[in-house]
C-alpha cells in the first residue's frame, strides 16, 4: 500500500512544485511587466517615432546576444548540467563548477560587450541598413548602441545567478529583480531628457543610460540571496573542469539553433528599416504586448518547470517526465490561448487605452493594433514552442532545435518577403506568427519520436475547452468595446472606456465559460492561489 502511494504521491508533489514556483515567478514578472508597461507608455508619449526607431534598434542588439550568451544559454545548457551536479555530486561540488562556469561566462560578456562597442557601426548597418536613407538616423542609432552595450555583461551575470537562485527552489529575487530594469527607465525618461538637451546632448541617451542603471540594479539585487546558499564567490577559470566540458559540448549546438532563430529577429529589424517612419515602433510595441502575457505566466511556468524535467530526466523517469510536460504545457495553454484571443479581437481598442497620449496619436494606434493582430495571432504558438524546449534542454538534446530552427528560419524569410510589400510592418508581423507554428509542430513531431511518453495526456481536451471559453471572451469583450465607442464624447476618458471595460468585459466572460466547462487548469490555478493567500494569513498571524 505504501509503495503504491509513494510515487503518486512524489509525482503530485512534483507538479505543486511546478505550480507554486510559476505563481512566484509570475506574480515577480507581473510586477516587472506592468512596469514595462509602464515603460512602453512613457517612451511612447515622451519622444518622437525617430528617437523611439532608434532606441529598439540600438537595444535589440545586445538583446540578442544576451539572450545567446546569457538567458538562452544559461538556462538551457548551464542549469540542467548545474542540477544534474549537485543531484549527483553534492552542493560543493556544485559550487565549485558555478565559480568555474561564472569566469568562463565573464571572460566571454567583456570580449563581447568589447567587440560590440568598438564594431557598433557595422552591426547596426546589419540589423537597420535601411536608416542611411534617414537623416542622422543610422548616426543617433550608432551612438545609442555603442552607450547600451555594456548591458549585456549585467544580464549575462544576472541569467548566470538566476540559475544558481532557481536551482535552490529561490524564485523571488530572479522574479522581482527585472523589474527594476523598468523603474530605472521610467525614472530616467523623466528626468535627464531636459538635462541632456540643454547641454547639447541627444536626449535619446536617457532610454541608454536607463539601461545600463537597470542592468547593474539587477545584478546587485541578486547578492543577498546568492551569498545565502554560498554562491556569492570570486570566480574561478577552471577551464578543464569536465562540467565545464559539459557545458560547452550542450551550448554548441544550442548556439548554433539559437543563432539562427535570432537570424529572425536580425532579418525582421533589417525590413523595418526599410519601411518607413514608426515601423520598427510599431512593431516593438505589439511585440511588447504580446511579451506581456508570455511573461507573467508562460515564460515563468517554463523557469519553474525546467528544473523539475531536468531532475526526472537526471533520474531516467520518462514517464513522469511526459506527465510533467503534458501537465505544463495544459497551464501554458490556458493562458495563451485567451491571450490569443484578446490581442486579436479587442487589438485597437487595447492600443488606443494603453498608449494614446503625447507622441503617440491615432495613426500610430492604429498602425500598433494592425502589429498586435498579426503578432498576437502567435502568442499560443510561442507557449507551445517554450514548452517543447524545455523538453529537449531537460533530456540534453540541443541538436534537434537547431534543425528545426532552421526550417523557421526558412519558413520565416519566405514569409516576410512575401508579405511585407502588400503588407508592410505588419506583414512581418505575420511572417513572425507563421514561422512560429512551423516551429510549434515541427518540435512536437520529433518529440514524440524521440521521447515516447511525450503523449497528449488530455492536452486536446483542454484546448478544446480554453478555445470555446475563448471565443465567449472576445463576444463579450468586442460587443462592450462596441457600444462604448459608437457613444458620445471624443476626450482622454472616452477613447479608453471601450479599451477598458471591452477587456474586463472579455476577461469575465472567459473565467465564467471556464468554470462552467469545468476547466481543471482554473481549478489548479485558483487553488494555488487559495493557498498561498491562506499561508500569508497564517505568517500574518
Amino acid at each position: 500500500m505504501n509503495e503504491r502511494t509513494a510515487v503518486p504521491s512524489a509525482e503530485a508533489g512534483e507538479r505543486r512544485r511546478i505550480a507554486k514556483s510559476a505563481g512566484i515567478v509570475a506574480t515577480g514578472t507581473l510586477a516587472s511587466r506592468l512596469l514595462g508597461l509602464g515603460r512602453d507608455q512613457t517612451i511612447a508619449a515622451l519622444f518622437p517615432r525617430a528617437v523611439t526607431d532608434a532606441f529598439f534598434v540600438a537595444f535589440t542588439i545586445p538583446n540578442v546576444l544576451r539572450q545567446l550568451l546569457g538567458e538562452g544559454a544559461v538556462q538551457n545548457a548551464v542549469l540542467p548540467v548545474l542540477v544534474k551536479v549537485k543531484e549527483q555530486g553534492g552542493e560543493s561540488e556544485a559550487r565549485r563548477f558555478f565559480r568555474a562556469v561564472r569566469g568562463v561566462s565573464l571572460l566571454a560578456l567583456v570580449g563581447t560587450t568589447a567587440l560590440g562597442i568598438g564594431f557598433a557601426p557595422a552591426l547596426v548597418n546589419l540589423f537597420a541598413g535601411g536608416y542611411a536613407n534617414v537623416a542622422g538616423e543610422l548616426e543617433r542609432t550608432v551612438l545609442l548602441t555603442r552607450w547600451v552595450f555594456p548591458y549585456i555583461l549585467c544580464m549575462g551575470t544576472a541569467a548566470l545567478g538566476a540559475a544558481a537562485l532557481n536551482t535552490h527552489g529561490r524564485f523571488v529575487a530572479t522574479s522581482f529583480a527585472p523589474a527594476l530594469l523598468n523603474v530605472s527607465f521610467i525614472t530616467l525618461a523623466l528626468v535627464l531628457p531636459p538635462l541632456l538637451g540643454a547641454r547639447g546632448y541627444d536626449r535619446g541617451l536617457a532610454l541608454a543610460a536607463g539601461a545600463l542603471l537597470g542592468g547593474v540594479l539587477q545584478v546587485l539585487a541578486q547578492w543577498p540571496s546568492l551569498r545565502a546558499i554560498g554562491y556569492l564567490e570570486a570566480p574561478s577559470f577552471e577551464l578543464a573542469n569536465p562540467h565545464v566540458r559539459e557545458v560547452a559540448r550542450r551550448m554548441a549546438p544550442l548556439l548554433v539553433g539559437m543563432g539562427v532563430y535570432y537570424v529572425d529577429v536580425v532579418l525582421a529589424r533589417r525590413f523595418l528599416s526599410e519601411l518607413g517612419l514608426g515601423a520598427q515602433s510599431y512593431f516593438s510595441w505589439a511585440m511588447r504586448l504580446c511579451d506581456f502575457p508570455q511573461g507573467i505566466f508562460v515564460m515563468a511556468l517554463q523557469a519553474a518547470a525546467l528544473p523539475s524535467l531536468a531532475r526526472l530526466a537526471a533520474r531516467s523517469d520518462l514517464d513522469e517526465l511526459g506527465r510533467t510536460f503534458a501537465f505544463g504545457m495544459r497551464l501554458a495553454l490556458f493562458v495563451a490561448i485567451p491571450a490569443t484571443a484578446l490581442f486579436v479581437g479587442l487589438a485597437e481598442p487595447l492600443v488606443v487605452l494603453l498608449f494614446q497620449r503625447g507622441e503617440f496619436d491615432h495613426e500610430s494606434a492604429r498602425q500598433t493594433a494592425h502589429a498586435l493582430v498579426a503578432q498576437g495571432a502567435g502568442v499560443w504558438l510561442v507557449a507551445a514552442v517554450r514548452q517543447l524546449l524545455a523538453v529537449y534542454y531537460a533530456v540534453g538534446d540541443t541538436r534537434t532545435p537547431v534543425y528545426v530552427a532552421a526550417s523557421d528560419l526558412l519558413a520565416f524569410i519566405v514569409l516576410a518577403l512575401v508579405l511585407r510589400g502588400p503588407l508592410g510592418h505588419v506583414g512581418v508581423g505575420w511572417a513572425v506568427s507563421g514561422s512560429s507554428a512551423v516551429q510549434a509542430l515541427l518540435l512536437w513531431v520529433l518529440l514524440a519520436r524521440k521521447v515516447p511518453t511525450i503523449r497528449g495526456q488530455g492536452i486536446g481536451g483542454s484546448v478544446l475547452r480554453v478555445l470555446v471559453a475563448s471565443a465567449a471572451g472576445v463576444a463579450g469583450g468586442r460587443a462592450v468595446a462596441g457600444v462604448l465607442a459608437a457613444g458620445p464624447g471624443s476626450g482622454a476618458v472616452a477613447r479608453a472606456l471601450p479599451g477598458l471595460l471591452g477587456a474586463l468585459a472579455f476577461g469575465a466572460s472567459f473565467l465564467v465559460v471556464a468554470f462552467v466547462l469545468k476547466s481543471p487548469e482554473l481549478v489548479t490555478l485558483w487553488t494555488e492561489l487559495k493557498k498561498r493567500r491562506a499561508r500569508r494569513r497564517g505568517g500574518a498571524a
